[in-house]
C-alpha cells in the first residue's frame, strides 16, 4: 500500500537504482511526512540502506550506480544533475550504524559542519555546540570536557555525539542507518527516547533490523524486500493487520 499526503518533505515517485547490472531498487514509490519517524524495515540485502543513501545521494560515492525516477526534497527533485550536493547533504543529515566520530575533540566534531559552511567566529559557534549537544542530552555529560578527545567517549556517548553533529547544520532531516545495532540496552534506549524528542523539530527516517524499535519509535513503517517497497502504512496497523501477506510472514517471523 502507498498512501499520499499533502504533507510530504519527500515524495519518491517510481525511484530505480542499478548498481551495475543489479537491479537493487525497483519502482519504489514512497511520501515521507514531515516531523514523523518513518522507519524502514526487512531482511538483509532488501535495499534499506541503500534506499536511504538516496535521499541525501550519498549513493552517489558508490562505483557503478545509475538511478532513474524522482526523489522530490521539498519539491525539488534531487536527481537534477543541479543539485548542490553539499547544501543537500547540510539539510538531510545522516547518522550511521556505528557512532563515527572524527579523531578530534568533542568540541570540533560539532563544529565541524557550521565551519565548512563558513561560520567561523569561535561565539557563534560556541552557542552552535552547546545547543546541538543539549538537544541530544550530552552537553551535562561532556561540558567539562570539551577539548578532550572524542573517541574517548562511550559507544553511546559516541552516537549522541554523531547526532549533534548532524543536527548542528539545522538539518530539515535527519537519516538513521541502523543507529543502535552496535549498542547496549541502555545506550539503545537512551538513543530511542531521544528520537522521540527529535521528531518535534525535524523528520527522522530510521532503518532498522530491530522490529520492536519500528514498532516503538516509528509513526510510518515501510517494508523493503528484494528492492521492492512492498508496503508503507501507520506503524500500528503494519504490526497489527499488514495488507501484503508478504509483511505478515516477515514480522510473524516465517522469514527474514
Amino acid at each position: 500500500m502507498v498512501l499520499t499526503y499533502t504533507n510530504e518533505i519527500f515524495d519518491i515517485n517510481d525511484l530505480n537504482l542499478w548498481y551495475a547490472d543489479h537491479h537493487a531498487l525497483k519502482s519504489i514509490h514512497f511520501p515521507i511526512i514531515k516531523k514523523e519517524v518513518t522507519a524502514i524495515i526487512g531482511p538483509s540485502g532488501c535495499g534499506k540502506s541503500t534506499f536511504i543513501k538516496t535521499l541525501n545521494l550519498m549513493i552517489k560515492m558508490v562505483p557503478n550506480v545509475k538511478m532513474s525516477g524522482e526523489i522530490n526534497y521539498n519539491g525539488k527533485n534531487i536527481l537534477n544533475s543541479k543539485m548542490d550536493l553539499v547544501e543537500l547533504r547540510k539539510n538531510v543529515g545522516m547518522v550511521f550504524q556505528k557512532g563515527n566520530p572524527f579523531p578530534q575533540s568533542i568540541f570540533d566534531n560539532v563544529a565541524y559542519g557550521p565551519r565548512i559552511h563558513g561560520i567561523t567566529k569561535r561565539k557563534h559557534l560556541e552557542e552552535i555546540v552547546i545547543k546541538a549537544l543539549m538537544d541530544v542530552a550530552l552537553w551535562d555529560e561532556v561540558k567539562d570536557r570539551l577539548n578532550a578527545p572524542a573517541l574517548g567517549l562511550s559507544g553511546g556517548q559516541q552516537q549522541r555525539l554523531c547526532i549533534a553533529r548532524a543536527l548542528a547544520t539545522k538539518p530539515d532531516v535527519i537519516l538513521m542507518d541502523e543507529p543502535t545495532s552496535a549498542l547496549d540496552p541502555i545506550s539503545t534506549l537512551a538513543i530511542e527516547e531521544l528520537i522521540l524528542e527529535l521528531k518535534e523539530k525535524y523528520t527522522i527516517v530510521i532503518v532498522t533490523h530491530n522490529m520492536q524499535q519500528a514498532a516503538r519509535v516509528s509513526d510510518k513503517t515501510a517494508f523493503f524486500l528484494m528492492g521492492e517497497l512492498i508496503e508503507l502504512d501507520e506503524t500500528s496497523k503494519i504490526f497489527s493487520k499488514p495488507e501484503d501477506e508478504r509483511t505478515e510472514g516477515y514480522i510473524t517471523g516465517r522469514f527474514g
